[in-house]
């Protein structure tokens, strides 16, 4: 039996620039499962920079699972303080027909923050079912582009 699950590998790297500020890269990969281990597929993810205070958040980069219900997230900018990157995952699994999507957020440790412009060490989240509920968990009630246009597809 193959198990499809997220296995985000969380890689930042930083690099001052002319400016004085930080340069930070993040990247985010790997797989999901719904029920009964099914591949969850066109599941919306993406990679952000959670920030405090007036420096507002960044979206690093955003993308779809696919039929495998596999992804690939990577991105960086270019602030004060190093980044915080956060996977957020929008998704329906076991979710009946409420509106909108189940909105996770997955915070990447401090301590895969490196300096440089080559990943020294990866982040490995581990094998997680989209159906368990998870701590904190919220609701997107924006219903994206792509998904209005996929659920399209088997409207009567």
């Amino acid at each position: 039996m193959t198990h499809q699950a997220i296995h985000p590998t969380g890689v930042t790297e930083l690099a001052p620039d002319l400016s004085g500020r930080i340069s930070s890269f993040a990247s985010i990969q790997r797989e999901s499962f719904c029920v009964e281990q099914k591949p969850a597929n066109n599941v919306r993810v993406k990679l952000w920079d959670e920030d405090d205070g007036l420096d507002p958040d960044d979206e690093l980069d955003a993308g779809y699972t696919n039929g495998n219900g596999e992804f690939s997230l990577s991105g960086g900018t270019a602030e004060l303080t190093p980044i915080d990157p956060v996977l957020k995952v929008y998704h329906d699994c076991d979710d009946a027909v409420k509106p909108g999507s189940r909105k996770v957020k997955f915070y990447l440790p401090k301590s895969y923050i490196t300096e440089g412009r080559i990943a020294k060490k990866t982040f490995d989240i581990g094998v997680l079912n989209l159906e368990t509920i998870f701590p904190g968990e919220e609701r997107e009630l924006v219903v994206s582009r792509r998904r209005r246009d996929f659920d399209f597809l088997f409207d009567d």
